[in-house]
């Protein structure tokens, strides 16, 4: 099994996908472990000065003012957790859970946030024995961090709360006597460090990121397959037509169509062609390389937060210093993240337009129409492009921006913050119904494929060969929601990305 050691530094979103999805086991390098404890002693030196220092000897939010006694600081950081324990909904998926487990030790491993290493270590063993604790989805406003979720992660630490543990739901208490976890007392300073900082909207983005690369690289796939059923022109995949507008998306996109197009008697030009497709066709590398670009740098600004410091306050050891801030704003992170949603359904919208020409016997040279061995008796997959219409409306409902919907909250204390978690809440629907269309195109496509005698190109051909393992060639009308069911499965399993090369 892969193991990630946690640095604070070369946290990617590969690694993290690995120890959040594949369950790689977690270790924190001995720099980080060190720097851990000098932040630690920094802060105790501190604890005793009259000094106020944000959630540490002051109240929160509004109630940042409010000036706490020696005595309250323990009880303060409890008191912390219980009031920010507030989310509302179904429970987080366990992978986004532990994504947002490993983000915030990644955080803490930089040794700018005066946790205790013992909490650092006790997150740890909990991700390695795969106890991951039940958090409400919704209730974050990604700023101040996610601190509704991440204050149900912490309520945890302390035996409270509930959490998931060999597939069963169960009290915190009686998972962690199973897993032979001892619970952990918070001291201060520990509650805050616990959940301050954007790291489940984060995670969420990383993971969501990797999914659309790979979703991406399928519709490059089912495009493959349409310009083969349609004819069309593979001029427009010419590397030199883009690489002189200079997007390296694009140039990356067209090469990944004609990769599958090889070997094929279109590639060959030994079909006639139209000398200009429609935009569906003929822009494709173009839209879908700008999707690649914004996931790009996406992923840049993802993990810069995933190796950054995203707490409030900031113990600067080597200064001797305190700062005060908004590390945890989840913005930077949101708003990239917001084109990367408007940039999928604007793909699922080509996706959409070229299984129209496919079906419109006025637009699919020569195919029948909607693709039925007897139009008119049978109606063939003329209602299959209902339903990616009505996912697609879907999707553009969901690409209105989250990020500009500030409600101010905590008496105005808070009158800015990111919606960043409704962002990749969001972005979760815009993706699973993007399974949904791509998946009903590349049944469309291999049916399509099916009327044309002739060779096609090498992945072309395997493609379609594994669409049928698992759909069979519609002959006769039959309900048809059961291969819209396994077509969104397949592509989101990813079993297509095995014979791309």
């Amino acid at each position: 099994m892969n193991t990630i050691v946690l640095d604070g530094k070369n946290l990617s979103v590969e690694k993290l996908l690995k120890a959040a999805r594949f369950n790689a086991v977690v270790t924190l390098s001995e720099d980080a472990q060190e720097r851990i404890k000098r932040c630690r002693r920094f802060f105790d030196k501190q604890l005793d000065s009259s000094r106020p220092v944000y959630g540490v000897n002051t109240g929160i939010g509004k109630f940042s003012e409010v000036h706490l006694s020696q005595k309250d600081l323990e009880e303060n950081q409890r008191n912390l957790i219980y009031s920010h324990a507030a989310g509302i909904g179904e429970s987080a998926p366990v992978e986004l859970v532990r994504a947002s487990m490993v983000s915030r030790i990644n955080v803490h491993a930089k040794g700018y946030s005066a946790v205790r290493l013992e909490v650092v270590l006790k997150l740890m063993e909990m991700l390695n024995k795969g106890v991951t604790p039940v958090v409400c989805l919704k209730g974050s406003v990604g700023a101040c961090g996610d601190l509704a979720p991440m204050a149900q992660v912490a309520l945890s630490l302390f035996g409270q709360g509930e959490v998931f543990y060999h597939l069963r739901r169960l009290p915190t208490k009686i998972a962690f006597k199973e897993a032979g976890i001892d619970f952990l007392e918070l001291k201060v300073r520990d509650g805050l460090a616990l959940i301050n900082g954007s790291n489940v909207l984060t995670a969420y983005s990383a993971l969501q990121l990797y999914d659309v690369d790979c979703w991406l690289r399928q519709c490059e796939l089912s495009c493959a397959m349409g310009f083969e059923a349609l004819n069309a022109n593979v001029q427009t995949l010419d590397k030199r037509l883009h690489g002189v507008r200079g997007f390296q998306g694009s140039v990356r996109s067209a090469e990944a169509i004609e990769n599958c197009l090889k070997g094929g008697a279109l590639f060959e030009r030994e079909i006639a062609t139209r000398v200009q497709d429609a935009y569906s066709l003929r822009s494709t590398p173009q839209v879908i390389g700008s999707a690649h670009d914004a996931v790009a740098y996406a992923k840049s600004q993802v993990e810069i937060e995933l190796n950054g410091v995203g707490d409030n306050p900031v113990w600067v050891v080597e200064d001797e210093d305190i700062l005060t801030g908004a590390n945890f704003q989840g913005i930077p992170v949101s708003l990239p993240m917001e084109m990367v949603g408007a940039a999928v359904t604007s793909v699922s919208v080509l996706c959409e337009r070229r299984m129209n020409r496919l079906l419109n016997e006025n637009l699919s040279e020569g195919l029948p129409a909607f693709l039925s061995h007897d139009p008119g008796v049978y109606t063939g997959m003329m209602i299959s492009q209902y339903t990616a219409d009505a996912l697609i409306v879907e999707q553009r409902m969901l690409s209105a921006p989250a990020c500009v919907g500030s409600i101010p909250a905590s008496a105005d204390q808070e009158d800015f913050v990111s919606m960043g978690m409704n962002t990749a809440i969001k972005n979760a629907q815009i993706l699973d119904n993007a399974y949904g269309v791509l998946g009903i195109e590349l049944m469309v496509a291999a049916q399509a494929l099916d009327f044309r005698d002739r060779r096609f190109g090498v992945i072309v051909d395997q493609a379609r060969h594994v669409i049928r393992e698992q759909v069979p060639h519609l002959y006769k009308d039959r309900p048809l929601y059961k291969d819209h069911g396994i077509m969104k499965r397949l592509v989101k399993g990813g079993a297509l990305l095995k014979i791309l090369v």
